[in-house]
């Protein structure tokens, strides 16, 4: 047969579990303490709505703390409601008994009045002692107090009812910024949930806002009124790590220690409307250009990593984004501007990353979109490649990068002309690849550029060439990840370029050529510093450069590998193409003078008369050849 037995409980060790576990500082005894007096002073402005006597002898209402150093004591004082003997015994007495529940559950009428209390102490009511004759001792003493909440909470008022001066105050002693702010939302949320913010936006980001060690304190979570934390990870999406303020909810189910919350499902439902009043809060900052441009400046990239991270206000965020363009000069324009401007026929945003304006400015890869007009997004921010790997798309606009094999700009004349130069230029293509081996997936005849002879594109999705700079740069950076990503290069040459015609007419003459070769590598070298890449063999592309020098001085390879092997043939060669050169221009100097000569002794010659008679004719042929001796 079943039987039931009661509990039992070694008191004076559950109160020590209660006194030494239940905190995890020590300090929040105090916290404790001035909770219990606020729940006191708040029951007697309950009661005095219907009892106004009971505020006669003291109307104000205060909370004391006197710190005693001499005794080592630390006393709280208030001028709430007191307690009964038997309230002692019944609250005090009894473990979990709480006051503020009993009260708050026989309030018929259920007002507006929130207490946070449920498991303290407070301060015990002087018993009356009998009256006697008494002599009466006059003490004068003087105290000053020093006002400790100097800040009331703005957050409980209406936002109409608070100056711009009080929001100012406010974020100063919330922040410590001497700066003010730049922004503000004061809002209430009321319903199943009830809950008030107040949310700044600072001038200038902190140097160390993307600090992943610093402690994030920028929201004050309070329950009641009552500070529960400043810490709270859940509360806010980290991109958003640039607003300060303050939230204070009635809902919130709290521990017993009254330091971390039970649940995490209103927190969540707080979080989605704090990101939806930021992100309105942001929207009205744009509306005023110069404020909006400070704006970004300083917090551009929270925006961008809050379009790599919070996929359901992605498009939102995105309408938030600037950049420059191709067209723009020093202004940043928005996505939407940009859709707004598109050439007629134009379905794709077109953008290109690299490490400066300057840099990407002049990139061959906007050649020829330029001279279709096209406008070209500039993406000079690192930030900016996680960004585009997550926005595919903006207004039913597919984003789609210049580096990246896929565009596709041509006409139907351009495509059909491209490819008859396709087919002409195979055999160079086929050879180019050869060549070149595993350096490059293919080698393909293309349209996008102008003015350059070659480029190195990237797949569609792999990393582009700044993508792969920046991965390159992490120094804890996975090794077999940068492997994969790494994608193969395309070569994409241009047919039209008097380089390239030239090329493909050596390497039709002779094919083992190895100065069709050298070249061939050059125009990879060189292709990999104009598409972005670093060179992976800089001494080897070195040499190439060594060797075109000497093919233009007309030095042959084989003297300095002669010269290599011993230094006494270098010097003899050395001499001898001294000696060569004195040689030469001696017989120049010496042909000179018997050039001279021969134009002195031309001039002496007598003219030429009619001959008669074979005798003078005779005569007259000696003259002429014995000057043609002289000669």
């Amino acid at each position: 047969m079943a039987e039931t037995f009661a509990f039992n409980a070694d008191i004076q060790q559950l109160m020590s579990l209660i006194i030494n576990t239940f905190y995890s500082n020590k300090e929040v005894f105090l916290r404790e303490l001035i909770s219990n007096a606020s729940d006191a002073l708040d029951k007697i402005r309950y009661e005095s709505i219907t009892d106004p006597e009971k505020i006669e002898a003291q109307p104000n209402f205060y909370i004391k703390i006197i710190p005693d150093k001499t005794n080592s004591t630390i006393t709280i004082e208030d001028s709430g409601i007191g307690m009964t003997k038997n309230e002692l015994i019944n609250n005090l007495g009894t473990i979990a008994k709480s006051g503020t529940k009993a009260f708050m559950e026989a309030m018929a009428a259920g007002g507006d009045i929130s207490m946070i209390g449920q498991f303290g102490e407070v301060d015990e009511e002087k018993e009356k002692e009998e009256k006697k004759k008494k002599t009466k001792k006059v003490k004068e003493v003087s105290h000053e107090w020093e006002q400790l909440n100097k800040n009331k909470p703005l957050w409980m008022r209406k936002s109409e009812d608070v100056t711009n001066e009080e929001y100012s105050s406010f974020y100063k002693s919330l922040s410590n910024d001497w700066e003010d702010h730049l922004a503000v939302k004061h809002f209430s949320v009321e319903g199943q949930l009830e809950f008030r913010a107040l949310l700044f936006v600072p001038r200038r980001a902190p140097f160390d806002l993307f600090e992943s060690k610093k402690k994030r304190n920028n929201i004050k979570l309070y329950v009641r009124r009552v500070f529960l934390m400043d810490d709270c990870d859940e509360l806010m999406p980290e991109w958003m790590n640039m607003v300060k303020g303050v939230v204070d909810s009635e809902d919130l189910p709290l521990n017993i220690s009254r330091e971390t919350l039970q649940q995490n499902k209103i927190l969540r439902v707080i979080k989605k409307n704090l990101v939806k009043k930021c992100l309105e809060m942001f929207a009205e900052i744009a509306e005023k250009k110069d404020d909006y441009k400070k704006f970004y400046e300083q917090f551009g990239k929270c925006l961008k990593l809050g379009v790599h991270e919070d996929s359901t206000n992605r498009t939102k965020i995105a309408e938030l984004l600037r950049f420059s363009t191709s067209k723009s000069g020093d202004e940043l324009i928005s996505l939407k501007e940009y859709v707004d401007r598109m050439k007629e026929g134009q379905n794709d945003i077109y953008y290109i990353t690299g490490e400066s304006i300057t840099q990407v400015s002049s990139s061959p890869f906007l050649e020829n979109l330029r001279k279709k007009g096209l406008e070209v997004l500039y993406m000079v921010d690192p930030v900016d490649e996680y960004c585009v790997q997550q926005l595919k798309e903006f207004d039913g606009k597919k984003l789609k990068s210049t580096t990246k094999e896929g565009l596709d700009i041509e006409d139907e004349d351009e495509k059909k002309k491209l490819e008859e130069l396709k087919a002409e230029f195979e055999p160079l293509t086929k050879l180019m690849k050869e060549v070149l081996g595993d350096k490059v997936e293919k080698v393909m005849v293309s349209g996008r550029m102008a003015d350059s002879p070659c480029v190195l594109t990237t797949s569609e999705y792999g990393w582009s060439a700044n993508m792969e700079r920046i991965m390159k740069a992490q120094a804890m950076r996975d090794n077999s990840m940068t492997s994969y990503m790494v994608s193969k290069k395309t070569m994409e040459v241009n047919p039209k370029h008097s380089i390239m015609s030239e090329l493909k007419k050596k390497a039709s003459a002779d094919k083992s050529d190895k100065t069709v070769k050298d070249l061939i590598w050059l125009l990879f070298d060189t292709s990999l510093l104009t598409s972005g890449f670093n060179l992976d063999e800089p001494t080897q592309f070195a040499g190439r450069i060594h060797r075109m020098i000497k093919l233009g001085l007309s030095i042959d390879d084989d003297d300095d590998a002669l010269a290599d092997d011993d230094p006494w043939i270098c010097s003899g060669l050395f001499l001898i193409r001294r000696c060569w050169f004195c040689c030469c221009l001696l017989l120049f100097v010496v042909h000179l003078l018997f050039l001279c000569c021969a134009l002195s002794n031309y001039k002496d010659l007598p003219p030429l008369e009619e001959v008669e008679g074979a005798a003078d004719e005779a005569s007259k042929m000696e003259e002429v050849d014995s000057a043609a001796t002289c000669l």
